[in-house]
C-alpha cells in the first residue's frame, strides 16, 4: 500500500501507536466467545469488526491491524471449523484494509502463539512454520504494510515467526509476553530474547499482553538498554502487580461469586486501568527510549486517545475530551448553579 511514510519511516521520525486488544472488546460487545477466543466475528458480523478500527484509528491509533489474532489453524481445528480458516482471515483483511484505505492509516498482518509449539520437537516446529505461513500469504495477498508477531512465550517460535516473515521483505515487529516466571518458557530474559531477535532481523521488538503498565515497565528498562532498534511496548490495560504481575494471576478479595475464584479472563473488571494510568505508563515508557506504542487485552477507545495525548497528539476523538467546567456538581463555570456547586462536599464525600 502506498502511503506517506512507511513503519519504519515514521518510526525514525517519532512514535507509531497500534491499537490492539480486539478479543476482549469484541467479547464485551457480545460478539466473541470466551475461552477458545476464535475471532468468528469477521465472518459474522464485520461492520462490528469494522466500527472497532475506525473507533481506534478515531482515538489516536496510527495502525489497522487485521483481526487474525488466533485464527490460525490449530485454533479452528480446536473449534472444529478448519474450513473456515482462509475466509476468516481474507476477510479479516479486508475489513482491516478498506479501514486503513479510508484513514490513511498503515495496515498491519498478524499472527500470534500457536499453542503447539514444543521445545525441542523438530516436528512441532514445522507444523509452526506452516501455520504461519499460511497467514502471511493471506497477508500479503492483502497488501499488508507490516506483519505483527505477537504474544509469543517461547523465544524458540518467535524465531520460526520472524523467519517465516523476513521472508516476505516486509518490516517485522516481534512482541514477547512474559508471564509471572519473569523469563519466556524457554528460560530467556526479556532483553536477551530481544536482543537475539533484533540479531535476527526483527526490525522492532518488545513486549506485549499478559502484564499490566507497573508491572511490564521493569522489564522494559534493560530491553531499551540493549537493543538499537526500536522498542515495542503493548501492556495489558489491567493493574497489576509485583505479588500478581501478570492479569492471568489477578485475585478479587471482594468478590465470591466469580467462577473458580478467577478474575481471567472474564471477571477483569475492577482492575481495569482508568485512562490516567495509562497517560503516566506512556510517559515512562517515553522516558525510557519506547517508541512502538499500543495496548493489548482490556483496551477500550478512551485508553488509545489517552496513550495519544500522553505522546503530544490530538485525534479526532481529543474534541470530545473531558471539560469538568461545566459539569452540574464538579463544575466552576458561572453558568452551573451556585446551590449544585456548593452542594458537592455532599454528592461526593469531601465533608466525610
Amino acid at each position: 500500500m502506498e502511503h506517506e511514510r512507511d513503519l519504519m519511516s515514521r518510526l525514525n521520525e517519532g512514535s507509531v501507536i497500534c491499537a490492539e486488544g480486539y478479543l476482549f472488546e469484541l467479547e464485551r460487545r457480545g460478539y466473541l466467545s470466551a475461552g477458545a477466543y476464535v475471532p468468528e466475528v469477521v465472518l459474522d458480523h464485520p461492520e462490528v469488526v469494522s466500527q472497532l478500527h475506525h473507533d481506534f484509528v478515531h482515538a489516536g491509533s496510527d495502525v489497522v491491524e487485521a483481526f487474525t489474532y488466533y485464527a490460525h489453524r490449530e485454533k479452528l481445528r480446536q473449534i472444529g471449523k478448519e474450513d473456515l480458516l482462509e475466509p476468516m482471515n481474507r476477510q479479516a483483511l479486508q475489513i482491516a484494509k478498506k479501514v486503513s484505505k479510508k484513514t490513511n492509516t498503515l495496515l498491519a498482518g498478524n499472527i500470534c502463539n500457536t499453542n503447539t509449539y514444543i521445545e525441542g520437537d523438530p516436528e512441532s516446529y514445522k507444523f509452526v512454520r506452516t501455520m504461519y505461513d499460511e497467514q502471511i500469504g493471506w497477508a500479503i495477498d492483502s497488501g499488508v504494510d507490516y506483519i505483527i508477531a505477537e504474544t509469543i512465550d517461547f523465544l524458540g517460535e518467535a524465531k520460526i515467526a520472524l523467519e517465516a516473515i523476513k521472508e516476505t521483505n516486509l518490516p517485522a515487529v516481534v512482541t514477547l509476553a512474559i508471564h509471572r516466571t519473569g523469563v519466556t518458557r524457554d528460560h530467556f530474559s526479556p532483553e536477551n530474547a530481544c536482543k537475539q531477535l533484533e540479531d535476527a532481523g526483527a526490525d522492532v521488538v518488545g513486549l506485549n499482553c499478559t502484564r499490566g503498565p507497573d508491572t511490564m515497565l521493569p522489564l522494559l528498562k534493560p530491553i531499551c538498554e540493549a537493543l538499537t532498534c526500536p522498542v515495542a511496548a503493548l501492556p495489558v490495560a489491567y493493574r497489576t502487580n509485583t505479588i500478581e504481575p501478570t492479569f492471568q494471576s489477578l485475585h478479587d478479595r471482594l468478590c465470591n461469586c466469580i467462577p473458580d475464584n478467577r478474575p481471567f479472563p472474564t471477571a477483569l473488571d475492577p482492575f481495569t486501568c482508568n485512562r490516567y494510568e495509562i497517560h503516566e505508563f506512556t510517559r515512562s515508557a517515553i522516558d525510557l527510549g519506547v517508541k512502538y506504542f499500543g495496548l493489548c487485552c482490556g483496551t477500550s477507545p478512551h485508553h488509545v486517545r489517552s496513550m495519544a495525548e500522553a505522546l503530544g497528539r490530538q485525534p479526532p476523538s481529543s474534541r470530545y475530551a473531558p471539560n469538568m467546567d461545566l459539569h452540574s456538581f464538579l463544575g466552576t463555570s458561572e453558568v452551573i448553579r451556585k446551590e449544585d456547586r456548593d452542594y458537592k462536599s455532599k454528592q461526593f464525600g469531601d465533608d466525610l
